[in-house]
């Protein structure tokens, strides 16, 4: 659920001030809302706010701490919405959440904050013409390996 809920928090931060912006700020609200008009209403406030702050600073030191505050205040709501639910319910909001983020294409994959990937997909790590290329990885899931195609006239 940690990897689920910071994909939401960092899809977020990503959306903000994008074209995918009005989309995912909707079907965020209506995640949290539950039905509830007046809670949805009042989670498009809170999300235009978080917005307006990821809008605001100009240092680029300043913008990467507030991405990263960001993102941890809504894996936070994230969190705490799961954590409210009952066992059935939660797994059913889990299910919306992880369907919202592979539609809206911003959890499939991000930056974290030390330099690497986060994904919701298929990551493909690739070598080639004499080069060297690894990865270190937290796997939930599968995984699938193969060998390299051999050496041809390109690779030089």
């Amino acid at each position: 659920m940690t990897a689920l809920t910071a994909a939401g928090g960092a899809a977020v931060v990503q959306a903000a001030g994008t074209d995918a912006w009005a989309g995912l700020r909707e079907r965020i609200a209506r995640l949290f809302g539950r039905g509830d008009g007046e809670r949805e209403r009042s989670e498009l406030a809170r999300l235009d706010r978080s917005a307006a702050e990821l809008a605001q600073p100009d240092d680029a030191g300043e913008s990467e701490r507030v991405r990263f505050r960001q993102a941890t205040v809504w894996q936070t709501r994230f969190e705490d919405l799961l954590e409210q639910s009952g066992a059935e319910e939660q797994e059913a909001t889990a299910a919306e959440l992880r369907t919202l983020l592979a539609e809206s294409e911003l959890g499939n994959q991000t930056s974290d904050d030390n330099g690497g990937v986060t994904a919701g997909r298929d990551i493909s790590i690739r070598a080639d013409r004499n080069s060297l290329a690894a990865g270190l990885a937290h796997i939930e899931g599968g995984v699938r390996l193969g060998n390299p195609p051999p050496p041809g006239s390109d690779q030089r």
